[in-house]
C-alpha cells in the first residue's frame, strides 16, 4: 500500500496567495482586498508596487493609452556574466514572468482628456532597473512630447542603475535628463511620480528634475543606502530619512497623493498650464 507518494512539482498547480503582508505594519490582508484598495494597505495607507498594466488602468482614461516603442529591448553588449549565470539569460527569464519587454512602458494617452506622453516604469523588471534600452525609452517618450507639444509624465518605480551593463546603464542619466530639459524650450510641463522605490541613479536624474515632483506615500527616495550613508558620515539619521514625508519636509517632493488621487491631482495640475 502506497502510503507515501512522490509528488511532480512541475506539474504541480501552484496554490493562490491568499493574504499578502504589509512590508510597513507587518499586517495580513486578504489578497482580494489587497488588489481591490489598488496594493495600498488599508491599515497604514502603504503604498505596494503595481504593475505598469495596472498603473495605465488606474490612471489613463478608458482604451486611451496607446503604446510607444515597445520593440526597444535589452542588449547584453557587455556579455555580462556573474555568479547567477549571464545578464541574457536573466533579463530573458524577467521578460517571461513579468510579460514586458523592459523596466518601462512607453505611450501616449488621455487623462481625463488631457492628451499626454508617459512612460510608466515596473518594478518587477529587474528591479525596475535604468538600462540602455530603459533610458532609450524615456527619451523617446520626452521627444514625443516634444513633437507634439503634449505634457510629459514619468512615473519611477526603480533600484537605480542597472549595472549588469556597465558605464552604457549611467549615461543613460545625462541622456534622458538631456530630453526633458529641452522640453523648456517649448514650456511643456514635465511631472514626476516617485514610488516605492526610486533610488540609486533613477533618483539622481530624471525623477528628480519635475517641473512638480509627487511622491506616493511612504515611498522609500534617495541616492545611496542608508547605511552607507550613516557609515560615511558616522552619525545616525532619522527614522524617517528618505521617505516621500522627509523629503516633503526639506522641500525635495511638492506633494504627497495617494494613488487613488493621483489622475484627478495629475489633471488638475494640467489643467492650470492649459490656460
Amino acid at each position: 500500500m502506497a502510503w507515501f507518494k512522490k509528488v511532480d512539482t512541475e506539474k504541480k498547480t501552484p496554490r493562490k496567495t491568499l493574504w499578502v503582508k504589509c512590508k510597513k505594519c507587518q499586517s495580513h490582508i486578504f489578497a482580494k482586498e489587497w488588489a481591490e484598495n489598488l496594493n495600498v494597505c488599508p491599515n497604514c495607507n502603504f503604498h505596494g508596487n503595481i504593475s505598469s498594466a495596472d498603473r495605465i488602468k488606474l490612471l489613463f482614461d478608458k482604451n486611451s493609452f496607446s503604446e510607444l516603442y515597445s520593440n526597444i529591448e535589452p542588449v547584453d553588449s557587455l556579455k555580462f556574466v556573474d555568479l547567477k549565470g549571464p545578464y541574457k539569460d536573466k533579463f530573458e527569464a524577467n521578460k517571461k514572468k513579468s510579460g514586458i519587454s523592459e523596466a518601462v512602458i512607453t505611450g501616449h494617452g488621455k487623462i481625463n482628456g488631457i492628451h499626454v506622453s508617459a512612460a510608466l516604469m515596473d518594478f518587477r523588471y529587474l528591479g525596475g532597473s535604468l538600462g540602455s534600452a530603459t533610458g532609450e525609452k524615456i527619451l523617446r517618450a520626452a521627444n514625443y512630447a516634444y513633437e507634439n507639444n503634449i505634457p510629459y509624465i514619468v512615473f519611477s518605480e526603480s533600484g537605480g542603475a542597472r549595472m549588469q551593463e556597465g558605464v552604457l546603464s549611467l549615461m543613460q542619466m545625462a541622456k534622458t535628463c538631456n530630453g526633458i530639459a529641452r522640453l523648456n524650450k517649448k514650456n511643456i510641463p514635465y511631472i514626476s511620480v516617485l514610488a516605492n522605490p526610486t533610488t540609486g541613479g533613477v533618483t539622481a536624474s530624471y525623477a528628480m528634475m519635475g517641473d512638480i515632483n509627487i511622491a506616493e506615500p511612504f515611498s522609500v527616495i534617495g541616492f545611496a543606502g542608508r547605511r552607507v550613508i550613516e557609515q560615511t558620515i558616522g552619525e545616525k539619521l532619522p527614522d524617517d530619512f528618505q521617505t516621500a514625508e522627509y523629503l516633503l519636509k526639506h522641500g525635495f517632493v511638492d506633494s504627497i497623493v495617494n494613488r487613488k488621487d493621483l489622475k484627478d491631482y495629475i489633471s488638475n495640475v494640467l489643467s492650470f498650464y492649459n490656460r
